[in-house]
């Protein structure tokens, strides 16, 4: 199975008490299937799982695993800046069954040289039957994976593909050159994703997908098979809700765009908190002007 397509990064959803609200997240499973979804991703970033214990985190994954029941690949994110840590979540999430692929950020915080992340991928990739997306979201880890040390990572048994949220379309244009046929290059940006998948890149790891999981599918689908004009069409209809999730930090609020279109209830866990009211009357608006409201 060759991962392609638009994946999407879901949100965590949680009740007024803090625990995660299972029957809540059940239901966004199933509607992001029924929406044609191609893939899904649990405990990504968007997933909050930073503030996740170890019980919840696999929760969350064995949530997504049993209601999708085999529907769509996962994609189980599995991150830590403690390298004997990733290796061992890595693990975990590799024996279950129903776990596709697997996505690891690169360590946070400690701001590894790029030897130090190569070694650190390598570990997990090692250490793990299924194959690995790298994750490279310098923006969040202060650690970016450069272009040459993901040509070096690529050449590593089980290391499949990068998700790149780094920005920068020159430095994508670089890995997609540098990479060999085969590698998954994934867009880690929404409003990106058209020219990733122009440089090469087979689809896009999306926070918009929560929102507009059948739109994105789509736009990301037409791209693939070459019909520009109708994925720009989608794309130009809701780039200004791509923007809209990332005015205040991800995920506040797509998780408080879904609280407005009633799939969830809006708690987060600090440090996330509440948007503003006037950045949250703004994403308003942007929802009601792409009529997802």
């Amino acid at each position: 199975m060759r991962l392609q397509g638009c994946g999407t990064a879901l949100v965590t959803p949680f009740r007024a008490d803090g625990a995660i609200d299972e029957a809540a997240l059940r239901k966004l499973v199933e509607w992001q299937i029924a929406s044609k979804i191609d893939f899904l991703v649990p405990c990504g970033t968007t997933g909050e799982t930073p503030t996740l214990s170890h019980d919840e985190w696999l929760r969350v994954i064995d949530l997504v695993i049993e209601t999708a029941a085999g529907r769509v690949p996962i994609v189980a994110g599995a991150t830590s800046n403690n390298t004997r840590e990733a290796v061992e979540k890595a693990r975990l999430v590799s024996s279950r069954k129903g776990v596709d692929y697997i996505l690891s950020a690169s360590p946070y915080y400690n701001k590894p040289t790029q030897e130090g992340q190569y070694q650190h991928f390598k570990a997990i990739a090692e250490a793990v039957t299924k194959p690995v997306i790298l994750y490279n979201v310098p923006g969040r880890t202060a650690a970016n994976i450069e272009p040459a040390t993901l040509a070096r990572l690529a050449e590593v048994k089980n290391i499949a593909g990068v998700k790149e949220a780094s920005g920068n379309i020159s430095q994508i244009a670089d890995v997609c050159n540098a990479v060999p046929d085969g590698f998954l290059v994934f867009s880690g940006d929404d409003a990106i994703t058209l020219p990733v998948i122009s440089l090469g890149g087979v689809g896009i790891i999306s926070v918009a997908s929560n929102e507009i999981p059948r739109e994105m599918a789509e736009m990301t689908r037409h791209a693939l098979a070459g019909r520009w004009d109708d994925a720009r069409a989608i794309h130009r209809r809701f780039l200004p809700l791509m923007q809209a999730n990332f005015i205040e930090s991800n995920p506040m609020p797509v998780k408080a765009a879904l609280a407005m279109m009633g799939r969830i209830e809006e708690h987060y866990r600090l440090p996330m908190v509440r948007m503003k009211a006037d950045t949250r009357a703004r994403l308003e608006t942007v929802l009601r002007n792409c009529g997802v409201l």
